[in-house]
């Protein structure tokens, strides 16, 4: 697909305290190219979120435990760097920059008693150095390029005035602000009604095709990757059962969860 973007080798993450440990990821291997999206699908509990966070540093260590393994970022493709024994400064520097990240729930990742566009001007200002006069145009340039109606508007609106597609084009809006080269998606459209849905997908692709940019896109659902990622990394109980190109995931499944999953989509029966 491209050259290499995040490389993920045997990570293995646990959580422990005084008492017992419990090993969410197991010697898990993945990849994303650049130009690339690669979904990973499993059940809730199947350490998908742990996967994501891990990758930014966003898992208190302790209790979080990294047994083995590493996380490399390519921020060029002949050079590295291991994310997960990055110092704090280095990891700062790619948050939001070289490494974006969109959650699950739009309305707990926006501040309530700020504006989307106060908050989308501090994100700006902070990643591209403009005064607040350019970054309020970029941020209307933004808002106009992942379609939220009336940009010029929206910027001056709360979050809860925004319905919950809308909250979650200003997350998009301010995840591509950095301008990044890998996207990770966290359950983006989970809380989304389907024709929402459908919409923030094509947002993404479109945005993905344009940029050139790699996404790692979380999901329990195979239905949602099904049109819309390259490759497919099915985990269950924190270990990796199957992957492959989505086209041949759906068409010739192998292992019995991934079986099960397909299985559970709705629209199978009449």
């Amino acid at each position: 697909m491209g050259t290499p973007l995040l490389q993920i080798n045997n990570l293995t993450v646990s959580f422990e305290n005084e008492n017992n440990s419990f090993t969410a990821v197991k010697n898990l291997n993945l990849s994303v190219c650049r130009g690339e999206i690669r979904a990973l699908v499993g059940e809730s509990g199947s350490g998908k979120s742990v996967t994501s966070m891990s990758i930014l540093q966003l898992i208190p260590s302790p209790p979080a435990s990294y047994k083995n393994g590493s996380i490399l970022f390519y921020n060029t493709p002949d050079n590295c760097i291991n994310l997960l024994k990055a110092s704090s400064s280095e990891i700062e520097s790619i948050r939001g920059r070289s490494i974006a990240m969109i959650f699950q729930e739009p309305m707990t990742a926006l501040n309530p008693v700020l504006t989307c566009g106060d908050q989308m001007i501090e994100t700006i200002m902070l990643h591209q150095q403009l005064s607040k006069k350019g970054a309020t145009k970029e941020a209307i340039r933004l808002f106009t390029s992942v379609k939220i109606n009336d940009p010029e508007k929206a910027i001056n609106k709360y979050p809860h005035e925004l319905s919950g597609g809308q909250k979650q084009r200003v997350m998009i809006a301010m995840a591509m602000s950095g301008k990044p080269d890998l996207l990770i998606c966290d359950e983006p459209t989970t809380a989304l009604d389907v024709q929402v849905q459908k919409s923030i997908l094509i947002l993404l692709k479109e945005l993905q095709q344009e940029t050139g940019m790699g996404i790692l896109f979380i999901t329990h659902d195979l239905n949602v990757v099904a049109s819309f990622a390259d490759v497919v990394t099915v985990l269950y109980k924190g270990e990796v059962v199957e992957e492959n190109s989505t086209k041949l995931l759906f068409e010739k499944p192998e292992h019995p969860y991934t079986k099960a999953l397909l299985a559970c989509r709705p629209g199978l029966y009449p």
